[in-house]
């Protein structure tokens, strides 16, 4: 029998019968991913596994590193089926960590496969994928519908014309609705050159001139309307720290000025300016009622070598710590709440080492006055976290500093469109987590009450929270 089965990492029995019973067939609300909704709306068959699996996922190409695999056999010209016969090298060698478990979820789910992929039969299931993929329920809306998803939420620049999403928004025959995240990154670039670039750009799709501070607050305020009304309910950032430095509205203007010139900032000026935009900001979100993401703690672009070589996104990152996070990252929500601007904020942490300050942090700014419950959320383990053990951190940290009840649920965070198994990984931990807190009598055994909890944590608190 398949060692993926109802059972599989859910170790008693009550568990098993949540997931079977609650967890296993509910939809799927996917508010953040890095899936193309360019792709999705052309709807071509990927040409084989070696493209779906290995294509830009850096998750697999840190592991067959770390299995002294060449580079050309990871990112390089090497054909297809020599990169597939290295992965499944390398999967034998990764027992332990959860790409073991999410090959072979992919595998199950949607290939009928249940052999343990490896050296000894790599072709054979190779060529088996292969020749689904080319099957009219393997193209991207297909594996999407299979998937039972019911939205999508990609990450969107804040200069994207969305055409793709209005082109799918129109289409009768694709019922999922496919929306955009607002993802500026860039008003955040601490080169100042960047930034400046950015500003130009933001003046030329608006059709003004920004000069101040307050230009620029108008034109970020128009595009925040125009994804509004394509849709857009969810805004993200990716900060590598956490920083909040208070300054009155003729020091924040000077600082814009300078670093809208091309000057480069000091740390202290850099944050001023940060710390403005981001209050002007959260302050737009909460007027068109949308949740605020921020994933914290990442240090991108480690290995310089490899970054001149093959650029972002290819595997050299890490988590990061942080100096002064719990005074920071109070200071940033205290300095929205005064000026009632605090929107629906969802704060992922990446080094799990903070959970407690998240999650004490959060519990300081819940409020009634936003209309859901839980409107400050600790998000689910992402990145390096996004593993049995990181779950299980988050899980236990946000059930003993908050109400684990109202939590809004995993996500894929993933650029894959077979990487839906990472919702059924995180409903079997849930589920495990729960029904062992029934086996060892720490709660009662009452099903409508954990039939609740399941469901609100695996899709109805996501689809109240974010009312797509």
């Amino acid at each position: 029998m398949s060692f993926i089965n109802d059972n599989f990492m859910i170790g008693n029995a009550r568990g098993v019968e949540l997931y079977r019973n609650v967890a296993k067939a509910l939809p799927i609300i996917d508010y953040h991913c890095h899936l193309d909704a360019k792709d999705i709306f052309k709807n071509k068959n990927l040409d084989n596994i070696t493209e779906l699996w290995l294509a830009g996922d850096h998750y697999k190409w840190r592991a067959m590193r770390a299995n002294g695999i060449d580079e050309k056999y990871i990112t390089g010209d090497a054909p297809a089926e020599d990169k597939f016969a290295a992965w499944a090298e390398t999967v034998e060698a990764s027992y332990g960590n959860p790409l073991y478990h999410w090959t072979h979820l992919e595998l199950h789910h949607y290939f009928n496969c249940d052999e343990p992929l490896g050296r000894h039969n790599w072709r054979e299931i190779m060529e088996h994928c292969n020749l689904l993929l080319h099957q009219p329920d393997f193209t991207p809306r297909e594996l999407i519908k299979r998937s039972r998803v019911e939205v999508i939420c990609t990450t969107d620049a804040p200069l994207d014309d969305l055409r793709y999403h209005q082109l799918l928004r129109d289409d009768a025959t694709f019922n999922v609705k496919v929306l955009p995240t607002f993802r500026p990154d860039d008003v955040f670039a601490q080169n100042a050159e960047q930034f400046a670039d950015f500003i130009d750009r933001l003046g030329e799709t608006t059709g003004s001139k920004i000069q101040t501070f307050s230009d620029f607050v108008k034109g970020m305020s128009q595009r925040i309307a125009w994804f509004h009304e394509m849709g857009c309910r969810i805004s993200d950032h990716g900060p590598v720290e956490i920083h909040f430095q208070s300054a009155d509205e003729s020091q924040v203007e000077s600082v814009f000025a300078r670093k809208r010139r091309g000057e480069n900032l000091d740390a202290r000026n850099n944050a001023i300016l940060d710390s403005a935009i981001f209050i002007m900001l959260a302050h737009n979100y909460r007027q068109h009622n949308w949740a605020m993401q921020i994933h914290f703690g990442a240090i991108r672009n480690n290995n310089s070598r490899m970054y001149r070589s093959l650029g972002s996104n290819t595997g050299f990152d890490s988590l990061t710590d942080q100096s002064n996070l719990a005074a920071n990252l109070n200071q940033l929500l205290d300095a929205m709440a005064q000026a009632e601007a605090l929107p629906k904020t969802i704060l992922y942490n990446l080094n799990a080492s903070y959970n407690d300050i998240v999650a004490t942090t959060i519990a300081n700014f819940q409020t009634a006055e936003l209309g859901v419950k839980s409107p400050i959320q600790f998000g689910s383990g992402w990145w390096f976290n996004d593993t049995q053990r990181g779950m299980e951190n988050q899980l236990h940290s946000l059930a003993d500093q908050g109400l684990l009840m109202n939590f809004v649920g995993m996500l894929t965070d993933s650029r894959s469109l077979v990487s839906y198994t990472r919702h059924d990984y995180f409903r079997r931990i849930l589920c495990n987590i729960i029904g062992g807190w029934v086996e060892r009598g720490e709660v009662p055994d009452n099903n409508t009450i954990l039939t609740k909890m399941v469901k609100n944590i695996c899709h109805d608190n996501a689809e109240n929270y974010f009312r797509f």
